[in-house]
């Protein structure tokens, strides 16, 4: 069990506002400080391909920490306005399309990988939320949240990232509109609907603002010690990429003009497993290389919105047609906003 971070109240405030000019400087000086690290303090040959892979993992490594740290906290604070019975009873309520776009944004502040969401969609088919809700949720949650905006946007910029944002919610929205038009409800198992769960609610209107914070601080510490080792393998396979993977290579697998690109990228993602910090660094190589965008974007996708470890865990609460249904309808999905992408850009 992760203790919580205790700082006193007034302390705690002085702390964070002290932290973000910090934060800024680093963070704008960052590339300066890892050139004068590489190539000063290392005296690395600028030419070699090691020196890339080592500038880049020691570059992006901290930024991406950083990015995530400031975007947890902020929605740390947020989400301690809502308390998870709360939204499980209003989701419960909603059996339209309605309830299909409430549990998709839902998604967008729940920063889960696929197999961490899985408890939260298991609990909401438990309260009576409906099942296409339900999958609204469980596909929005790794595929568009706030780590996933922006880390896209600080690679790509706020319009591609507002654009995967939209596509993605609207992948989440009709899969799951469709999975309960289908009434599948016959293929999750039994002994889902027999668990009846009890939590006690959290009067989420009486916290003080310092207890928000200590809440945001809490959501740094448990979901960045979740996923770090996710972060730090993806930055590394990037670095390996951007300093040893051909071009000409990378262009010619995933460019525009294979038309095959999106499809197989599809297929090359889905075995893997990980979630929006660890595999936006590769997507950005991937791109600088000459990989089509709306290609890696279906790839990374398919990594964090159909992987193999989170289809295995759903075989343990839904029978293998509704898994079939839900991972054959996401990624025609995932195909088409490949395509949009390409086509655009």
């Amino acid at each position: 069990m992760i203790k919580s971070i205790q700082i006193t109240n007034r302390n705690q405030i002085i702390l964070v506002l002290l932290s973000l000019p910090i934060w800024y400087f680093l963070y704008v000086n960052l590339q300066n400080i890892v050139d004068f690290l590489t190539y000063t303090v290392f005296g690395m040959n600028k030419e070699a391909h090691l020196t890339e892979a080592v500038n880049f993992f020691i570059f992006e490594t901290p930024k991406v920490f950083m990015l995530l740290v400031l975007v947890i906290f902020g929605v740390g604070i947020i989400r301690s306005y809502f308390s998870p019975e709360k939204t499980k009873n209003f989701l419960a309520g909603k059996s339209t399309f309605f309830g299909n776009v409430m549990a998709a944004l839902l998604g967008v502040l729940t920063p889960f990988c696929s197999c961490s969401a899985i408890p939260l969609f298991l609990g909401f088919v438990e309260a009576g939320v409906p099942l296409g809700v339900t999958f609204s949720f469980l596909i929005a949650a790794p595929l568009v949240n706030e780590i996933a905006l922006g880390m896209l946007a600080e690679a790509f910029g706020w319009q591609t990232a507002l654009l995967y944002t939209f596509t993605g919610l609207s992948i989440a929205i009709f899969a799951g509109w469709l999975i309960g038009a289908l009434k599948l409800e016959k293929y999750v198992h039994e002994w889902v609907y027999e668990v009846k769960t009890g939590h006690t609610e959290i009067d989420t209107t009486k916290l003080s603002f310092s207890e928000r914070i200590q809440s945001g601080l809490n959501s740094v510490k448990e979901i960045v010690g979740r996923i770090w080792i996710y972060i730090v393998a993806g930055v590394a396979i990037g670095a390996g990429a951007h300093g040893y993977v051909p071009e000409d290579f990378m262009a010619n697998l995933m460019g525009k003009s294979a038309w095959y690109s999106v499809p197989l990228s599809i297929f090359i993602g889905v075995p893997m497993y990980s979630n929006a910090a660890g595999i936006i660094p590769i997507v950005e190589v991937l791109v600088a290389k000459g990989a089509a965008l709306g290609t890696t974007l279906a790839f990374m996708m398919s990594v964090i919105g159909l992987s193999l470890p989170e289809v295995i865990i759903l075989k343990k609460v839904l029978k293998m047609p509704l898994i079939l249904a839900f991972v054959s309808i996401v990624a025609i999905g995932i195909l088409i906003v490949g395509f949009i992408f390409n086509f655009i850009y």
